[in-house]
């Protein structure tokens, strides 16, 4: 077998879905042969190998790369001010309708230019990739505007060129309403679907399309509208779903069998079952639950009962979750919600990758995926979801 790298000397968390915890091979090596997986396995095992480059790992553990698979990573500004704000007393609602909120971000997105945006993006993925991530979904949803979605689209494409990772954008045009459509939120719904995003799937910007279904944003017949031109246009649909209230947000993304509901703290019974129905991959963001101090988490025992996939991811964005490390994120998702480190590790691998549609190719070492690897100074798995904060990558492969 001819192959570029061989890796030996180490233990494999494949992440391959079977009764071995993490999937996990210990005194592994893993064959790697043009970007991918040719072979993995024990080491007892291995065949013969004609391998350009052999690295010793020194019993370090491999995994996937992680999968950030929610994150609002491109933006302008801060919101620091409104987290002084929250502190002192004031909800997250509140805020939104006196103006602040996404709205804020509107409008130091729209100010920034592409290059300052690509810049302040790249200092966000910094943490990222220092926390084993390979994989980045990127939304809009900062502009609310053709040009400025269209930027910060064309933003995203450019950290999957440039930025060392591989990245999965989303237009999320349907997160609030803009000031200037504050009387006529109609035709700002109009806007969005029937100009924005066919301008974006026209660039070819557009990998997914994601809108945000609350109370505070849109109901579910102007998502529905939405979903529909998605569907039309060939592409898959998310949403952020029943994150402050019971909106119907699962069951709305279960009809449309989007790739996953995020949030979905007020989901019920009703619409996890719908979820499980479909194959809507539940996307948790402790990050959220965190940052505006929830108390009702999602309901994972319900998701565990109806065999819904569950991911995790950071959120990522300047108001609600200025989460910026993967490991804490699987943390924080053991911690708030009670996930087990396994099933922690699996929803930024294996289904986030699911969440992403990308399951054929990321999320495990299995011969055929794409070798993107994380390489750890750890002695078990369950340390990437222990330590908060100890820096424990050693290298991205």
């Amino acid at each position: 077998m001819k192959a570029d790298r061989l890796l030996i000397d180490c233990h494999v968390a494949t992440m391959v879905e079977g009764p071995v915890p993490y999937g996990a091979i210990h005194d592994a090596a893993v064959v790697v042969a043009d970007g991918r997986i040719a072979w993995v396995g024990p080491r007892a095992d291995l065949p013969a190998v004609d391998a350009t480059e052999t690295e010793r790992l020194h019993g370090r553990w491999v995994t996937p790369g992680l999968i950030d698979c929610h994150t609002h990573l491109v933006f302008g500004g801060d919101r620091s001010a409104e987290f002084e704000q929250r502190l002192g007393g004031a909800t997250y609602e509140e805020i939104a309708r006196a103006g602040g909120g996404i709205v804020s971000s509107v409008k130091a997105t729209r100010a920034a230019s592409e290059d300052e945006l690509f810049a302040s993006a790249l200092t966000r993925l910094a943490g990222l990739k220092a926390t084993g991530v390979t994989i980045v979904e990127i939304k809009s949803g900062y502009g609310l505007d053709r040009e400025t979605e269209l930027k910060m689209l064309r933003v995203a494409r450019r950290i999957g060129r440039e930025g060392g990772v591989r990245v999965r954008t989303s237009y999320l045009g349907l997160h609030a309403v803009p000031p200037e459509y504050r009387e006529d939120r109609a035709a700002y719904v109009d806007l969005a679907i029937d100009d924005i995003l066919p301008a974006a799937h026209a660039e070819g910007l557009v990998d997914a399309v994601d809108a945000y279904c609350e109370p505070i944003a849109f109901s579910t017949d102007e998502v529905s509208r939405l979903f529909d031109k998605a569907r039309a246009l060939g592409l898959p649909v998310k949403l952020h779903a029943d994150q402050l209230s019971n909106g119907g947000g699962a069951a709305l993304a279960a009809r449309y069998q989007a790739l996953s509901a995020d949030h979905i703290e007020h989901a019920t019974e009703e619409g996890v079952a719908a979820m499980a129905a479909a194959g809507v991959v539940a996307v948790l963001l402790p990050g959220a639950y965190l940052m505006l101090r929830e108390t009702k988490a999602p309901p994972v025992d319900l998701l565990r009962r109806h065999g819904v996939h569950m991911a995790v991811a950071t959120d990522c964005n300047p108001g609600t979750s200025p989460l910026g490390s993967m490991t804490a994120a699987l943390n924080l998702a053991c911690v708030q919600f009670r996930l087990t480190p396994e099933e922690a590790l699996v929803g930024a691998t294996r289904e986030a990758a699911r969440a992403l549609g990308m399951l054929d190719e990321m999320g495990t070492i299995e011969p055929g995926k794409a070798a993107d690897l994380a390489i750890w100074d750890i002695s078990r798995p369950a340390e990437l979801c222990y330590w908060l904060g100890k820096p424990v990558l050693h290298a991205i492969a």
